[in-house]
C-alpha cells in the first residue's frame, strides 16, 4: 500500500514537473515572474536580448510619474516634440496637454508623440531623456536592456530582454498613478488648442479578455513582432507576464498567467517570538505581540522576517499606537510589511517619577 502511494506521488509530481517545462508560446522569448519576489516561474529564452516596441514606453510613463511632479501641469507641445512616426494620441503643435494626459496616451494609445513630448518635456531633448532610462535601468540592476529611443521605434542597440522587461513592469506598477494608467480600460481626457475633452480606448484587449487582469502595455514593429507584457493579481497572488515577438500572444499570456497563478501558494508565517518586553522610561515593562502574515509566494520559496522595535519608549503610549514593524523577505526583497502597535494604553507613573527625584534631591543634599 506505502509502495502505491509513494508511486503515486511521485507520478503526480512529474507530472507537474512536464507541465511547466513543456508549455511553450509562440513567442522568441516569455517568462513569468512573481510581481512581489521577482522570481521566476516560468521562462523561455528569458535572458536573449530582444527589441521591445512600445513596451519600452513602461520605462518612459514610469519616469513620467517619477520625475514630472504634479501630474495636472500643463505643457504646450512643439513641432519637435509631435513629429514622430507611428502610434499617436493626435496631438498637434500648439496642444495644451497635461502630464497626465500624456501618461494615459502611452499607456492606452501607445502614443509615441506622446512619448517624444514627455521625453523633451522633462529631460530638455529626447537624447538627455534616453540617459535617464538607461540611468534608471541600472539603478534597477538591469544589464541587457539599453534604450535608444522612448517610445519604442526600432534601433539597433534599442534591446531587453523578457525578463529585465518583466522587472521593469514591476517596479512601474509599485507607482500607483502608472498602475492606474494601465489597468484603465477607456480615460476621458482634454487637450487640444483649445482643449477639448476626447475618450481614449486602451490597446491591451487582455483588460477585456482576462479577469483579474491590472495591465500592462502591448507593443508592435516589423523588427520587433508582437509583444506584451501583462499582469494579473488574485487572491493575493500577483504575477507579471512577458512575451516578445509572439503571433499568438493573446491566448500566451492567458496561458501564462493562469500557469503563473497556479505555482504560488498562501502562507503563514508566525515569527518564532512572538511576545518581546519593551522597557518604558517610567521603568516599567509592557509587552508587545509581533503580528503573523498570510503571504502568497512561489511554491517552496524560503521566508524570513526582521522585527523592527526600539530599545525604550516614552510616555504616554496609547493602545494601537504603531511602535514597531515586521518585514516578510522572499528572495532578498522586503514584499509585506505589518506595524506592531502598543496593547495597551500606557500614561505616566506620577509615583514613580516622584520617587525619582526625592532620590536625585537626597543624593544631592549628601554631597
Amino acid at each position: 500500500m506505502k509502495k502505491i502511494i509513494c508511486t503515486t506521488l511521485c507520478f503526480l509530481v512529474l507530472i507537474n514537473l512536464f507541465t511547466v517545462s513543456a508549455y511553450n508560446t509562440s513567442a522568441k522569448a516569455a517568462v513569468v515572474i512573481d510581481g512581489f519576489t521577482g522570481e521566476i516561474l516560468y521562462s523561455q529564452n528569458c535572458d536573449e536580448r530582444l527589441s521591445m516596441a512600445s513596451t519600452t514606453k513602461i520605462m518612459t510613463a514610469l519616469l513620467l510619474c517619477e520625475l514630472g511632479g504634479d501630474l495636472s501641469r500643463e505643457i504646450v507641445t512643439t513641432r519637435e516634440m509631435v513629429t514622430v512616426e507611428g502610434s499617436s494620441m493626435g496631438l498637434q503643435v500648439g496642444d495644451r496637454v497635461s502630464y497626465h494626459d500624456l501618461l494615459y496616451g502611452m499607456m492606452l494609445s501607445s502614443g509615441n508623440d506622446a512619448a517624444n513630448t514627455t521625453a523633451i518635456a522633462i529631460g530638455g531633448s529626447v537624447h538627455n531623456f534616453v540617459e535617464l532610462m538607461n540611468e534608471r535601468a541600472r539603478k534597477m540592476g538591469l544589464v541587457d536592456t539599453n534604450f535608444v529611443t522612448p517610445s519604442g521605434l526600432d534601433a539597433d542597440e534599442h534591446y531587453t530582454t523578457a525578463y529585465e522587461l518583466a522587472l521593469i513592469a514591476k517596479e512601474a506598477l509599485s507607482n500607483e498613478q502608472f498602475a492606474k494608467a494601465a489597468a484603465s480600460k477607456t480615460a476621458r481626457l482634454c487637450y487640444g488648442n483649445p482643449p477639448y475633452n476626447r475618450t481614449l480606448t486602451n490597446h491591451n484587449k487582455l483588460l477585456k479578455m482576462y479577469d483579474d487582469i491590472v495591465g500592462v502595455k502591448t507593443g508592435f514593429t516589423k523588427k520587433s513582432g508582437r509583444c506584451l507584457v501583462s499582469a494579473s493579481k488574485k487572491d493575493g497572488k500577483f504575477v507579471i507576464a512577458v512575451t516578445l515577438n509572439d503571433k499568438n500572444d493573446w491566448q500566451d499570456h492567458r496561458n501564462l498567467l493562469d500557469l503563473g497563478l497556479s505555482l504560488i501558494e498562501s502562507k503563514t508565517i508566525s515569527p518564532k517570538m512572538s511576545e518581546y518586553s519593551i522597557c518604558v522610561a517610567n521603568g516599567e515593562k509592557f509587552d508587545v505581540l509581533v503580528p503573523s502574515a498570510t503571504i502568497s509566494v512561489p511554491q517552496n520559496a524560503k521566508v524570513s522576517y526582521l522585527i523592527k522595535l526600539p530599545h525604550f519608549l516614552y510616555c504616554p503610549i496609547k493602545k494601537g499606537e504603531k511602535i514597531g514593524s515586521v518585514s516578510y523577505i522572499c528572495n532578498n526583497d522586503n514584499i509585506y510589511e505589518l506595524p506592531i502597535a502598543s496593547n495597551d494604553d500606557i500614561e505616566y507613573n506620577q509615583n514613580k517619577i516622584r520617587l525619582f527625584f526625592e532620590m536625585f534631591k537626597s543624593l544631592l543634599l549628601k554631597i
